[in-house]
């Protein structure tokens, strides 16, 4: 490439570059092997990556304007001065920044560039329950998504599978997209979800679920590609990030005339629903817990407000058994 724009640059088409300075040349280094951390070791999507390396950026910028990035002098008061900073500049309304910030310091240290552990030097956010109700689809809307998810072409039978997965099983968007044609155990009815923090859970294969999936196996699915879930054009490689999944949703809409709770509302809220369906239906904190897989019950404390009679303990059970039973 350097040579290409010193070819262009000699025939007056293009300015040559300036060369990187030996800061931007490690910035960009460091960059480069975080993000691919990110990717191949946490899993995590491309616009959360591009999030976690955004905020990890800035904090270097905040505490190394000057000089080279001298990453195993950074300390816990510099991560307290970058956050009280932000937050007199643009409010405590991102409360994802210091999530970012551990993984870039869980990181940091993984890779031995500082020799202790400063993720934990990391506050801690503190979370308001019930400020606001998850937004969620009734039952009935649900099944409209899905019923056109089902009938809208191309690639109907994918579409339907991918965001059946999301309404019966409460899966995560970069959940679905990260599955494997070998995650899905026929014998046992199970299948393997690769969810957030390098956590593996295995949950049962619902009969509707491995039918959608089977379906599109047989019937629509044409390539070699380890990815259960690929794009329908040639050469059929799998998606980069979860964001397929938003634009399904959005022509569902569309199609059956239903209106989003909100301006912008993601496939994420086919998790909420089938939540905030299980609260209405009596389930306990403790089952929708299990159900989305939370690590901590306080993050379920959100689906609290939903159940004015304090969400009674006669849950629909979630499935043990796996198969077709």
């Amino acid at each position: 490439m350097k040579r290409f724009v010193s070819f262009l640059a000699t025939r007056g088409v293009a300015r040559e570059l300036p060369a990187l300075s030996p800061k931007e040349t490690a910035r960009l280094e460091l960059q480069a092997a975080y993000e691919d951390y990110l990717r191949r070791q946490r899993g995590l999507s491309e616009r959360t990556i591009i999030d976690s390396w955004r905020f990890a950026g800035q904090f270097l910028d905040f505490r190394f304007p000057e000089d080279a990035d001298d990453l195993g002098n950074i300390s816990a008061g510099d991560i307290a001065r970058f956050l009280q900073a932000r937050i007199i500049q643009r409010g405590p309304r991102d409360k994802t920044v210091p999530s970012h910030l551990r993984n870039f310091f869980r990181y940091l240290f993984k890779a031995g560039k500082t020799t202790t552990n400063l993720a934990n030097a990391v506050p801690r956010v503190a979370q308001r329950f019930g400020t606001r109700l998850p937004r969620h689809l009734s039952l009935e809307q649900v099944d409209m998504i899905l019923d056109a998810v089902r009938k809208t072409a191309p690639s109907s039978l994918r579409n339907h599978a991918m965001v059946l997965l999301m309404a019966r099983l409460a899966l995560r968007p970069p959940e679905v997209v990260a599955i494997q044609i070998d995650d899905i155990d026929w014998r046992s009815g199970e299948i393997l979800i690769r969810g957030k923090g390098d956590r593996h859970d295995r949950l049962p294969l619902l009969p509707e679920v491995g039918k959608a999936l089977a379906d599109y196996i047989k019937l629509e699915r044409v390539t070699t590609s380890r990815s259960l879930f690929v794009i329908s054009r040639p050469p059929h490689r799998p998606f980069k990030d979860a964001q397929v999944l938003n634009g399904i949703l959005g022509k569902a809409y569309s199609k059956t005339g239903l209106k989003p709770p909100a301006p912008y509302v993601g496939a994420q809220i086919l998790r909420h629903s089938l939540a905030t369906n299980l609260v209405q239906n009596g389930a306990s904190l403790e089952e929708i817990s299990d159900t989305l897989r939370h690590r901590s019950r306080t993050t379920t404390m959100l689906y609290a407000r939903l159940d004015v009679e304090g969400l009674r303990s006669i849950a629909l059970p979630w499935p043990t058994e796996g198969g077709a039973a």
